[in-house]
């Protein structure tokens, strides 16, 4: 049932998510992941002795050519990094995603 999930914990969950919405949506969150919540507590209680496990949901096979490293062209380099929108020299530069450095303040 949603009621084994209250408001205080999906703001803990989006805390630590670092997601943020408004608090008028509070309610229909809470109710959202009670249900997503029993749906997991649904196929826990499936039946599953026996069944073979899978990897996949289809037969077909990886056509996926291997991974292997290429040296690339000096072009080639400086075709892709002036495609990047933020550079730092030979490298592109990314936004930072984890901030742990505000996992201090509190």
């Amino acid at each position: 049932m949603a009621s084994k999930i209250n408001q205080q914990e999906v703001e803990h969950v989006a805390e630590l998510a670092k997601l943020e919405f408004p608090k008028d949506d509070l309610a229909k969150f809470t109710t959202q992941l009670g249900g997503i919540i029993d749906m997991f507590e649904d196929l826990a209680a499936v039946d599953t002795d026996g069944v073979e496990p899978m990897t996949s949901a289809t037969d077909r096979v990886n056509v996926m050519r291997e991974d292997t490293a290429v040296k690339s062209t000096k072009e080639e380099v400086e075709a892709l990094l002036n495609n990047a929108p933020d550079r730092d020299g030979g490298f592109i530069r990314v936004p930072v995603i984890i901030d742990e450095s505000e996992d201090d303040a509190e």
